[in-house]
């Protein structure tokens, strides 16, 4: 089932339903840590803060590595939550 945030809906759609708030995540987090959430919208597959506060963005670059263990993952460009949502 896809994901889409407040802010995606409020931009793009606002008589659909919304199924979680950026800004409410994240005023729950301490700054450097992250959660890992889709939003199928804005394409992002985390949202964070910065050691600032700032709310970041993980996007996906379309790129995987392997680590010496063997796990692959996602590569991301954390992109400012202002670039994002416009």
């Amino acid at each position: 089932m896809a994901e889409f945030s407040k802010q995606w809906v409020d931009i793009n759609d606002p008589e659909f339903e919304w199924d979680f708030d950026i800004e409410e995540i994240t005023s729950q987090l301490n700054p450097n840590h992250y959660i890992p959430i889709i939003c199928e919208g804005f394409g992002f597959i985390a949202i964070g803060k910065d050691t600032d506060n700032n709310i970041m963005l993980a996007m996906p670059t379309g790129e995987t590595e392997t680590d010496e263990n063997g796990q692959i993952s996602d590569q991301v460009v954390w992109q400012a939550y202002e670039d994002v949502i416009k």
